[in-house]
């Protein structure tokens, strides 16, 4: 089967969330990349329970930092996933193979993501007023699944 989506964690610090990313992949077709630093040990057992057996199914790919991600991937699309985003998740028109960046759970994207990632598309979540954020494993779901729907849940 062909890769849906490219999902990015972009400093992940909890364990359990990152497992539900991983798991959200698997049930997607997409592939994981991690940027650090993390919270965490990859193999962490908390991480891995979260994943279930999905762990071995999934390409994912880990990068030293941001720089790193970026010398070793070649995107069209990268569409970033913050409070700040100016178009709504759904009011974008995804393509087979875009990539998805999310934050780190405790500080978002950073700035050095902002400004090395300056053309990029940013998108946000609605929540109700006065709230912080969303759960990182539940933004992932929502994005990813909102951009498999438009490519018609295809996994060719």
């Amino acid at each position: 089967m062909a890769v849906t989506f490219q999902v990015v964690l972009f400093n992940p610090q909890i364990p359990p969330n990152t497992g539900n990313v991983l798991r959200i992949c698997a049930n997607t077709g997409s592939n994981l990349h991690i940027i650090k630093p993390i919270g965490f040990s990859l193999n962490e057992k908390s991480m891995r329970r979260a994943g279930l057996d999905y762990y071995s199914s999934v390409k994912m790919y880990v990068y030293d930092n941001l720089n790193d991600f970026l010398s070793k991937n070649n995107f069209k699309n990268i569409y970033l996933i913050t409070k700040f985003g100016k178009k709504r998740y759904d009011e974008v028109n995804y393509k087979r193979n875009d990539y998805l960046m999310f934050g780190s759970e405790i500080n978002g994207l950073s700035e050095e993501v902002y400004k090395k990632l300056n053309k990029s598309t940013r998108i946000f979540i609605p929540m109700y007023p006065k709230n912080r954020s969303i759960n990182l494993a539940n933004a992932v779901s929502i994005c990813v699944y909102e951009a498999w729907k438009q490519i018609n849940f295809s996994t060719f």
